[in-house]
């Protein structure tokens, strides 16, 4: 079971602060240990996506607030970008996770709180690892204000709303300055445990406001696990000599894949992995060439400056 617990922060250096603190009831375990691993192994690799990269996900400017802002997430065409997909020119997929079940002790598990930042009316990180029983920090970076909507999700049973609470704009931040930088404020943070359901790992955080703002979150039980890089590379070490199942998975490629792979002492095993690229229609939200989303749909004169997708 996940337990997400928003805490009061003395003063933290943002306007809100959200902390969900996570534990995870799955099946049956021991609790992770912590031992030397003298003749450990490596597991290392790439993850590529199989099929044409899809395009990002539009949001015009008549259905969801605050186009100026946002508007440095936009093709400067009326249309806010939410790049779920970041693919090399080689194929490697970002942000997928690997990672070992079943490795129930060995090197010691990091406990440090991820940091989600709501930046450019974007949640950066994309995706972010937890761990059972730990937490996630949500802060405000944005001159905008954010509702910030939590769920648990799983294949089996699908979404559930955990919270839904409003992320204060950050004041530090010049709303009128599309170049501003982006200031940490004093500000007050909400309490109250929320639970997920026994058997999911999962976590998905939308803006209420701006449906473009996405995070993924799962838990872990042990710090066998590694987030792919730009060019979808990966790398695992100090694995204790054993056969465990490999997991590989991306928010947006369905249940991902799994293989049984086996660690010899002091080896390194390399892995070349695939995960199948979506096909059709993913959403409603498409880009499309229509004056009735453009700027001047607004009916008053705008300043749009695609910043942050000229700075890509």
């Amino acid at each position: 079971m996940f337990l997400y617990e928003w805490r009061r922060a003395s003063r933290l250096a943002c306007v809100a602060a959200i902390v969900f603190a996570v534990l995870c009831s799955l099946t049956p375990a021991s609790a992770y240990e912590v031992m030397d691993v003298p003749h450990g192994g490596s597991l290392e690799g790439t993850v590529v996506l199989d099929g044409p990269v899809p395009e990002p996900k539009g949001f015009n400017l008549i259905t969801f607030p605050d186009p100026a802002y946002c508007g440095r997430i936009s093709n400067g065409r009326g249309w806010r970008l939410l790049r779920d997909f970041v693919v090399s020119p080689q194929g490697g997929l970002k942000d997928a996770i690997v990672l070992l079940e079943g490795v129930e002790a060995g090197k010691p598990f990091e406990t440090s709180v991820p940091l989600i930042e709501a930046r450019d009316c974007q949640f950066q990180p994309f995706m972010t690892i937890v761990r059972n029983g730990h937490a996630v920090e949500v802060v405000n970076m944005d001159p905008v204000m954010h509702d910030i909507q939590g769920y648990e999700t799983s294949l089996e049973a699908g979404a559930r709303v955990l919270f839904n609470t409003p992320l204060v704009m950050n004041h530090e931040h010049h709303r009128g300055d599309l170049h501003a930088t982006h200031n940490h404020a004093p500000g007050k943070s909400l309490v109250g445990p929320i639970y997920l359901n026994k058997g999911r790992r999962t976590f998905y955080m939308q803006c209420g406001f701006h449906a473009y703002m996405e995070s993924w979150a799962m838990a872990v039980n042990n710090p066998y696990y590694a987030l792919t890089d730009a060019n979808g590379r990966f790398s695992i070490d100090q694995i204790p000599p054993g056969t465990y199942q490999m997991v590989v998975w991306h928010p947006q490629t369905g249940p991902g894949t799994t293989k049984m792979v086996t660690i010899q002492p002091g080896g390194k095993l390399v892995e070349h992995l695939s995960l199948p690229a979506p096909k059709g229609n993913r959403s409603a939200y498409k880009v499309m060439d229509n004056p009735r989303f453009g700027p001047e749909s607004l009916g008053y004169s705008i300043d749009i400056y695609p910043l942050v997708e000229h700075q890509q």
